[in-house]
């Protein structure tokens, strides 16, 4: 619709396409509920009031709200191709997210980006990019592509990408890498965001110092406690393995209200069928003490406005129409999903009207792996007797990790697992350039008593990564990783129990959430057969690879001490 019609409705000489009458508005601006009817012309509101319409809907006294906004998720995480994962979360009130396409990016560069790009047309939500900033995200693990300033620049031309996504790489910012300070310099003032856990004092000060503006990794009151005071804003993530609501909740004050806003970084299918998506969040955020329009405005106005979405996050007149019809307030009962005038989701079901203008993406093969054999996955002891090794600790929904040393008795000239302390071996191969590279290590906290899972997911340059009991098993579950191009398997005595295929980029399936939830759940029942602990297994594992991130980590390339950012030898030198 032209100015004129919008102008002429919103005063009142002619009747709305559509009007929301009988709602109690969440207004985030003002931080209250009030009543008055919603105006719609097209994709636009405009106005708050008494209106009448071409169509009418009475609502009922039920709450209306703003479409919800995730300022930061990974949709590869999910599992799911962008549609499925879009048609997914519009049920849950979600009507835009602000993606970090760094998982395909990691696979396969730009050309991955554009793919996600290209696959959010036409879909019931909004889905803008941050182009991922540390492709690879360490010189510890190799990547299957790499990003640079020159890289990056095109991209940010698109009026769908939105600023620079996490850099993770914090040493180099605050080593003044020239590289790093390349990339940061094309931001031209659009949003930076941070991945910083445990940066503290000069270190932070100076890495905010070069254009951050927020940090999703805070685990603890005190570390978003000083972020906050230095400026950034702070996501509270909710996802599927990182969890950090409940520790940080209490930060939440009408005075720093301003200063948050939610998010899930990565959560997978199952999770999101489950508990939901942004709206999980504020149920618990209600629960947990904080009030509904305030939980409502961290997930809308908050997000909205840190990434210059003026358009989103608020019902107001010449805003979009994006909006959350609910059932209840305090539960954060989704009964209908307004998206750009649209009704896109009703009663937890999704109306896509757009399915079929969209158009099937196609994205080369991603698993290219170096011809395999199971002595490959043989861990030499350098000496006989024993041999004390370092051991990554797994922590339950967490991606960060604990480290131990534990002694090995020396067998036939070998390291091996050891089930009664719950040490199994961890290999990495490299699954783009079939280089050949292998990291060999072991780890505790999964519980496996037999057989070995393996998966294509592994955070951040997404090489294989396989966990197991014996030689034999790690070598067949990766090789049926790779006959799948790239997914979950899991195996015992050589046979696969269960399986789940994800060509895409080896990170996300072609099928439908319910459909990819069936295949999950089988694979699960597969791994818990091996006697797997872990409430997500596959996640977990694939946080195992992540170098930047927790106290011990393991790589393509070995052994990595995140602390002191540098590779170390499995076996710990006694001398």
């Amino acid at each position: 619709m032209d100015l004129k019609t919008c102008v002429e409705v919103a005063v009142g000489k002619r009747p709305a396409d559509l009007v929301l009458k009988n709602g109690r508005i969440v207004n985030v601006l003002s931080c209250e509920i009030h009543e008055g009817d919603i105006a719609i012309v097209g994709d636009r509101i405009v106005g708050i009031g008494a209106y009448e319409g071409v169509d009418t809907v009475d609502l009922d006294g039920r709450h209306v709200c703003p479409g919800f906004i995730d300022g930061h998720v990974h949709i590869e995480s999910s599992m799911l191709s962008v549609p499925e994962f879009a048609k997914l979360v519009v049920t849950h009130g979600t009507t835009a997210v602000i993606a970090d396409p760094h998982e395909i990016a990691n696979v396969i560069g730009a050309e991955g980006i554009r793919f996600m790009l290209s696959s959010s047309k036409y879909c019931p939500i909004f889905v803008y990019i941050m182009v991922s900033s540390c492709v690879p995200a360490s010189d510890f693990e190799s990547a299957g592509a790499e990003l640079s300033a020159l890289d990056i620049e095109p991209l940010l031309s698109d009026k769908w990408v939105l600023g620079l996504a996490e850099v993770m790489n914090y040493p180099a910012v605050i080593a003044c890498d020239s590289e790093y300070l390349d990339k940061l310099a094309l931001s031209d003032g659009r949003p930076i965001d941070g991945h910083a856990p445990g940066l503290s004092g000069r270190e932070l000060c100076a890495y905010i110092t070069s254009g951050i503006g927020s940090d999703h990794e805070c685990t603890s009151l005190e570390e978003a406690r000083e972020k906050l005071r230095l400026g950034l804003t702070v996501m509270i993530r909710e996802g599927s393995q990182a969890r950090n609501l409940d520790a940080l909740l209490p930060l939440v004050q009408p005075d720093t209200l301003d200063r948050f806003m939610f998010v899930t970084d990565d959560k997978d299918v199952d999770d999101l069928r489950a508990e939901g998506h942004i709206d999980f969040m504020i149920r618990r955020a209600i629960a947990g003490g904080l009030a509904p329009v305030h939980a409502i405005r961290l997930a809308t106005y908050n997000p909205a406005r840190y990434f210059g979405l003026d358009h989103l996050g608020v019902i107001a007149p010449g805003k979009l129409a994006s909006l959350v019809v609910l059932d209840s307030l305090e539960e954060c009962r989704v009964a209908r999903v307004y998206h750009a005038g649209r009704l896109v989701a009703d009663s937890g079901l999704v109306i896509d009207r757009d399915a079929a203008k969209r158009r099937p993406q196609i994205l080369r093969s991603s698993i290219n792996v170096h011809w395999l054999e199971p002595e490959q996955f043989a861990i030499a002891a350098p000496h006989a007797g024993e041999c004390r090794v370092h051991v990554i600790e797994m922590i339950e929904d967490r991606i960060d990790t604990g480290r131990s040393i534990e002694s090995l008795k020396v067998v036939g000239g070998q390291l091996h697992a050891d089930l009664q302390r719950d040490l199994c071996k961890v290999a990495v191969i490299e699954r783009h350039q079939a280089s050949g590279n292998l990291g060999l290590g072991f780890v505790r906290g999964l519980g496996l008593s037999a057989g070995a899972i393996a998966s294509s997911v592994g955070h951040d340059s997404h090489n294989l990564v396989v966990v197991g009991t014996n030689d034999h098993d790690m070598y067949t579950a990766a090789v049926h990783v790779v006959k799948l191009r790239g997914g979950f398997c899991a195996v015992r005595d050589g046979k696969v129990l269960g399986e789940v295929a994800l060509p895409i980029g080896g990170l996300m399936s072609t099928v439908d959430a319910e459909t990819l939830s069936a295949q999950l759940r089988a694979l699960h029942e597969a791994a818990q057969a091996l006697d797997v602990k872990l409430r997500r297994p596959f996640m977990a594992m694939s946080f195992l690879s992540l170098s930047v991130i927790g106290a011990l980590k393991i790589t393509d390339q070995g052994l990595v001490d995140v602390g002191q950012f540098k590779l170390i030898d499995l076996v710990v030198n006694d001398e």
